[in-house]
C-alpha cells in the first residue's frame, strides 16, 4: 500500500465513531466495510471509513441491513447520483412514515394511560369516601 495513502486501523475507526472492534467487525462480514491486510492486521482506507460513517448513520435513523446496503452499494457508481438520491429520498420517506405511525401509536397508548389511570383514581376517591 503506498505511504501516501490515508489508512486507519481498527482501533482508529472504534475511537473515532466510539463503537468496539467488534461492531466494525459486524460490517466487514456483512461486505460494508472490505479492510486490505497487512498480515493478519486491518488496513481501512478512507473508502472504508466513510462506508462505516454511513452504515452507522442508517442504524441510528433505524434502516434495515439490507436497506444500508443498498444505499452504500449504490455510491459505488459516480457517474450520475440521482438514481441514488431518489432511492435515498424513498428510503427515507418509508423511515419517517414509519415513525409517524409509531408516534400516533405511542400518543394513543399514553391516551388510554391516562384515562386508566383516571378511572383509578376516581375510583380510589370513591373509597376513601366510603
Amino acid at each position: 500500500m503506498s505511504q501516501s495513502v490515508t489508512t486507519f486501523t481498527i482501533s482508529d475507526l472504534a475511537r473515532e465513531f466510539g463503537i468496539t472492534p467488534r461492531t466494525i467487525r459486524f460490517w466487514e462480514d456483512h461486505g460494508i466495510l472490505a479492510p486490505e491486510r497487512d498480515g493478519s492486521k486491518r488496513v481501512f482506507t478512507r473508502r472504508d471509513r466513510a462506508r462505516l460513517k454511513m452504515a452507522l448513520r442508517g442504524k441510528r435513523l433505524g434502516l434495515s441491513l439490507a436497506e444500508i446496503k443498498d444505499l452504500i452499494g449504490m455510491y459505488s457508481s459516480t457517474e450520475d447520483e440521482t438514481p441514488q438520491l431518489l432511492e435515498c429520498l424513498r428510503i427515507m420517506s418509508k423511515r419517517r412514515e414509519a415513525l409517524e405511525q409509531q408516534r400516533e401509536d405511542i400518543e394513543a397508548m399514553l391516551a388510554e394511560i391516562k384515562q386508566f389511570e383516571s378511572l383509578c383514581q376516581e375510583e380510589i376517591g370513591r373509597r376513601g369516601q366510603a
